[in-house]
């Protein structure tokens, strides 16, 4: 199979359990926990609602989808343009190596460059040697100087309740 065999194309509510079904295949990768019921039911709404939050693009082969990308947007102050947010991109195994995750790349990069983006980011588990390696070969840079910080929602609920106690 050759990467001319792939489509790219938006997911839509008729994907939606497929692209669920991927993934779960991408939690299992990353050795994380499959969405719970809640979960999935908010990934669909935040897809496919009436205000998404996320944009998802299918690669299919032969009629399947074998990967997908989730994109959005931020914004950069300092450019005072947008920045096209890569949040997930999986192929499935079986597809590796033949196109799939440099198409479904490629698409993103292309939707970055029609929104007039300054730039597009995207994070990579440190252990996840071949996709560090495929990003590599296309040019980008892993950043230094950046250090990723995370609120779970907990604690956000944490703080919050935190600055309640020391304001009330």
């Amino acid at each position: 199979m050759n990467s001319e065999e792939i489509l790219i194309r938006p997911a839509t509510l008729a994907d939606g359990e497929v692209w669920l079904g991927l993934v779960d295949a991408l939690a299992d990768y990353e050795r994380l926990p499959r969405p719970d019921p809640a979960a999935r039911e908010r990934l669909l709404r935040d897809t496919f609602g009436q205000k998404p939050r996320i944009e998802v693009c299918l690669a299919e082969s032969e009629g399947c989808a074998v990967g997908y990308a989730i994109i959005f947007y931020t914004y950069s102050s300092f450019l005072a343009l947008p920045t096209l947010y890569l949040e997930d991109l999986f192929v499935l195994e079986s597809h590796r190596g033949k196109g799939a995750g440099y198409l479904l790349f490629q698409h993103c990069v292309r939707e970055a460059y029609r929104q007039c983006c300054g730039r597009m980011e995207w994070q990579v588990l440190d252990w996840n040697r071949p996709a560090i390696e495929f990003y590599d070969r296309l040019g980008a840079r892993q950043l230094k100087e950046w250090l990723p910080y995370r609120l779970l929602r907990q604690e956000m609920e944490q703080l919050l309740s935190d600055t309640v106690k020391q304001t009330g």
